[in-house]
């Protein structure tokens, strides 16, 4: 009977969260929160509180994955914390919802940015993104040390290509002004516009919880998960701050918060002409690579539902020449693109974010939970009980300025967690799998 392979080593784990991390955020998100922050210093703060919270979280994921190296990440993590029952209502809206939007919202920012060279708009634009949801699924039916190759190499390109458009904004910018990022502007913008803010940046951050869904897939997973999770979120931080401080040293206040494409206008500073199809470039390859992060870590997690017995059998079936499960590859391939046609980007990584950091906030809570339990064998979360517990209390606000600030995703996630519930009580509840 075919089954995974761990074939995936720590670069390509690494670079799996570095990958699928960087993608649209980094280049559409700025100008949303400058026209909420109404200064520079408020944004900065803004990505400075989102990295933070977030990388409190891999630091909590890095503990549970290194407590639970199986395929599944999250799902297993709230399976054994809370029961089954809370890990398939994660595995439902995350199935439905949050992978499928993200891999939609990354189609949609990738024609976005060639629509701005190539002059792609309507069906046009859609019909791409579809076709790029296709083409990367099927690379990703193939071994999964391919699609980890794959993820290595368009990472490094990435990374390379976003330090030189920072670097050369903080260097040969025309007019630049390091007096831009203390302007004060317009003075606080308020509680809920900088939960706003923070929550636009978290979309740029959201990614690394993917890791521990190929668990089952990593070589020395006790150690390489930790590991890749904290370094590969070290280096975003780093990454996302050098950017941001290019951006705002590089341009006028005004022009980031009017910009639809503020990574474009920082590189015509010092790039010219050229800067349109130079940045096209970048901001492809960027969200191309999170997108087959997405794609070939989101799959594992219908997999290992299914193999419990929550979810049709058919998502668990294995190939026998590849050692991936392309059933679940297609459907989740199938959702995406679907959603693809018809949603629009900034819907979408609402939608994912809120019903994302609900879960999170549990997995956090279950730490504690599984601590009371039985003391973990490997890596131990640093700052233990300060960080998980400060990171509750941040999501909890977080969450509840978002129902605030957001309803319509707000009500898609928790209406879908509903139905979800409903379907388990029906469907599952009696049946041990």
């Amino acid at each position: 009977m075919a089954e995974l392979k761990r074939d995936l080593g720590p670069w390509a784990a690494t670079s799996l969260v570095v990958g699928t991390v960087i993608g649209t955020g980094v280049f559409l998100k700025t100008a949303v929160m400058a026209r909420s922050g109404g200064s520079a210093p408020w944004v900065l703060a803004a990505w400075l509180v989102g990295g933070l919270l977030s990388f409190a979280g891999a630091l909590t994921y890095a503990e549970l994955g290194a407590r639970f190296p199986q395929t599944g990440g999250e799902y297993v993590y709230l399976r054994e914390g809370y029961g089954r029952r809370t890990g398939y209502l994660y595995a439902f809206t995350r199935f439905w919802i949050t992978t499928p939007a993200s891999i939609a919202a990354y189609a949609i920012g990738t024609t976005t940015f060639l629509g701005r060279v190539f002059e792609l708009h309507g069906i046009a634009a859609k019909l791409l993104g579809v076709g790029l949801i296709a083409a990367i699924t099927a690379i990703n039916c193939g071994r999964i040390v391919i699609g980890g190759g794959v993820q290595t190499v368009l990472t490094i390109m990435k990374v390379v290509m976003i330090v030189g458009l920072a670097v050369g904004a903080l260097v040969f910018a025309r007019a630049g002004d390091f007096g831009r990022l203390s302007a004060a502007g317009g003075g606080w913008p308020g509680w809920s516009a900088f939960g706003a803010m923070v929550l636009a940046a978290l979309w740029a951050y959201s990614g690394f919880q993917y890791l521990s869904l190929t668990a089952g897939e990593i070589r020395d997973p006790e150690r390489t998960l930790p590991r890749a999770i904290i370094f590969g979120m070290l280096a975003v931080l780093g990454i996302y701050g050098l950017v941001n401080l290019a951006y705002f040293y590089a341009l006028p206040f005004s022009e980031v918060a009017g910009s639809s494409s503020v990574g474009q206008a920082t590189a015509a500073t010092f790039l010219g002409g050229g800067a349109q199809i130079v940045l096209a470039l970048a901001m492809t390859i960027s969200t191309l690579s999170a997108m087959n992060g997405c794609i070939l870590m989101g799959a594992r997690l219908p997999y290992a539902v299914s193999k419990d017995g929550l979810a049709p059998a058919l998502l668990s079936r294995i190939s026998a020449r590849t050692n991936v499960p392309v059933p679940a590859l297609i459907v989740q391939g199938v959702v995406g693109s679907i959603y693809a046609l018809g949603g629009g980007f900034d819907q979408l990584t609402d939608a994912v974010v809120i019903v994302t950091w609900v879960f999170f906030m549990l997995n956090a809570v279950s730490v504690l939970r599984l601590r009371t339990k039985s003391p973990p064998t490997g890596y131990r979360l640093p700052g233990f009980p300060i960080v998980p517990l400060v990171f509750v209390a941040l999501a909890i606000l977080l969450i509840a300025n978002s129902m605030w600030t957001a309803p319509g995703p707000a009500a898609l996630g928790a209406g879908m967690t509903a139905l979800a519930a409903v379907i388990y009580q029906v469907r599952y509840a009696r049946s041990r799998g």
